[in-house]
């Protein structure tokens, strides 16, 4: 059975809906709703966790791991979003989607029992590394399907309306997220943050299974790109790896540069899959198109430098400023309301003027001057001064986070929704992949340098000057043994007074790493400022039919039909399989 483009496959027999755009309107009802129990999950699971992270590698004793436990989950996240994009287009969407929902209600029991689990190899903080690449398989399956969904059910003129609501459930989480993660870390255990996540999972599932449509494509033969699978892990893998040592090894390191080699190698052989593919998981002609381009570019820009200013916050908060887990997350709720009220803003006026590139220029240049902000924060920054500084990032951030997946969906054939959908979450997710591993490798390298090169003479003349200073690779864990710190300093003389200095110099140090972090990111989002001028602006189409021939759209069409006629396929039409 096929479809033309922009078109409808005709009625089963049975009656169903034949497509998601044809669903009625208590079935559009409900799988709203199961989207928006599913993208709560994922909401809730980033805020709470992100808010206890200090308290978890104080207790597992990894803070030289610090970036790891965020850079593994966004590795296996993106590379997750347009592989299983791909797949929902050949196979259907509701199955990937329940089966993205239940991995990550069990990577999540996991992840709270890291370290107590008998039998398991490494540490705690090894394991919790371990759960949360498995978490983030999960969450790359349940973002890239979520987005591309709303794609399916919505024309582009409409789409910006029903951001709001998706970006409501989305502030709910951020609002109550940090709050909660702060409370259950200081009061119950930072285990139960992750444990939090089973009875959202669980109602989850259950509506989605029993209301979601399994609506698929029609019984034509598909041709997995496994080859363009192995290079994109093949090349991701070995890069964080690099980042990630760089730290301990530096850059001119056999290992680095080895590393970095094999993800260049690696880039190369993907790319040269992709051009050859009858259906490639990221087609290369969508980027003959310049609106392609540019989003691309601003998508992975402004994701370094989002989790440049939001990964290390809190650890600015609790380690500087001094506040505690529960503080820190109240603190953080003005950047994600202003977040969620840029959002809304945002897809509210684009579907309202049908223009986006205004909003995308103002959005970067108000993200910039926030980061500049951050960057300039010292030892006598008070946390309502960060506050500031934060919610003019989160306004900033907020007006430019709808708007690239809505225009680049706008600019590209109905039929080339997935890739076009999963091409803007894997920009924006291999941004923020690289970033906190290149941000995390640049604040401790930056650390260990300036508290190293501002030890009293005392300390490092000291016979147990390496066993005293260990303790301060870690600044997170210097609460849980000052009493015994200060118990060994009180053996020679002035030693409390040294110690006091030593304190000083852990704030001091984490202020000259941060800074230099947030100040980067500035300068990324800056550039992404610039690029966005050569964005083209087009029409948001009102309805499901082909986009116009323009200059924006025309490498997306011609995309399609390269990869049409590689496959000598018909365009798939879609069926239903039963709603359970």
């Amino acid at each position: 059975m096929e479809m033309e483009l922009g078109g409808h496959a005709p009625e089963q027999a049975r009656g169903g809906p034949n497509g998601f755009q044809s669903l009625d309107r208590r079935a559009l009802v409900l799988t709203i709703v199961g989207l928006q129990l599913t993208l709560l999950l994922a909401a809730l699971d980033n805020t709470i966790v992100g808010t206890a992270m200090p308290k978890i590698i104080a207790q597992l004793s990894g803070f030289d791991r610090y970036a790891w436990v965020t850079t593994a989950y966004l590795l296996t996240s993106t590379t997750a979003v347009p592989i299983f994009g791909k797949l929902s287009d050949m196979y259907g969407r509701k199955w990937f989607f329940l089966a993205g929902a239940a991995l990550f209600v069990t990577a999540s029991a996991l992840c709270g029992a890291a370290g107590d689990i008998p039998g398991l190899p490494g540490d705690g903080m090894t394991q919790l590394i371990f759960f949360r690449a498995v978490q983030g398989l999960a969450s790359g399956i349940i973002t890239g399907l979520t987005f591309t969904i709303v794609g399916d059910l919505f024309p582009p003129a409409e789409r910006g309306k029903y951001q709001g609501l998706f970006s409501g459930v989305w502030g709910l989480a951020s609002v109550f997220g940090p709050t909660l993660g702060g409370w259950i870390t200081d009061n119950l255990s930072w285990r139960w943050c992750f444990y939090v996540n089973l009875p959202v999972g669980i109602a989850a599932m259950l509506v989605l299974y029993f209301s979601f449509p399994d609506i698929r494509p029609a019984a034509i033969k598909r041709q997995i790109d496994w080859f363009g699978v192995g290079t994109l892990v093949g090349c991701l893998v070995p890069l964080l790896l690099a980042l990630t040592w760089v730290t301990d090894y530096g850059w001119t390191s056999s290992r680095v540069i080895g590393l970095l080699a094999v993800a260049v190698i690696m880039l190369g052989a993907f790319l040269l899959a992709e051009s050859r593919a009858a259906e490639p998981i990221l087609p290369l002609s969508l980027f003959r198109s310049r609106l392609v381009v540019v989003s691309s570019i601003s998508l992975f820009l402004t994701g370094m430098g989002m989790f440049g200013s939001i990964l290390f916050i809190p650890l600015f908060m609790q380690a500087v400023i001094g506040v505690s887990a529960t503080q820190s997350g109240s603190l953080l709720t003005p950047l994600m309301l202003m977040l969620t009220a840029g959002s809304i803003l945002s897809g509210w006026l684009t579907s309202r003027t049908g223009r986006y590139k205004v909003l995308a220029i103002l959005g970067l240049a108000i993200m910039t001057c926030g980061m500049v902000l951050l960057g300039r924060m010292g030892m006598s920054t008070t946390k309502w001064e960060c506050v500031q500084y934060m919610m003019v990032v989160g306004i900033g951030l907020g007006l430019v986070m709808p708007l690239y997946t809505l225009i680049v969906q706008n600019a590209v054939p109905q039929q080339m929704m997935g890739v076009a959908t999963a091409s803007t979450q894997f920009f924006r997710s291999i941004g923020g992949t690289v970033g906190s591993a290149v941000f995390g490798s640049i604040m401790l390298s930056q650390y260990r340098t300036y508290f190293d090169s501002h030890l009293p003479a005392q300390v490092t003349q000291a016979p147990n000057a390496g066993q005293i200073l260990g303790a301060f690779k870690n600044p997170l864990q210097l609460s849980s043994i000052m009493g015994q710190l200060q118990q060994e300093f009180a053996k020679f003389p002035n030693g409390l007074q040294i110690l006091a200095t030593l304190l000083d110099n852990v704030k001091e140090s984490l202020v000259q790493s941060l800074s230099s972090v947030f100040l980067i990111g500035a300068v990324l989002v800056a550039i992404s400022f610039v690029a966005n001028f050569f964005l083209p602006e087009i029409a948001l189409r009102k309805s499901f039919a082909a986009a116009e021939q323009t200059e924006a759209v025309a490498g997306a069409e011609g995309a399609y039909a390269t990869g049409k006629a590689a496959s000598e396929q018909p365009i798939p039409a879609f069926s239903v399989e039963g709603d359970d």
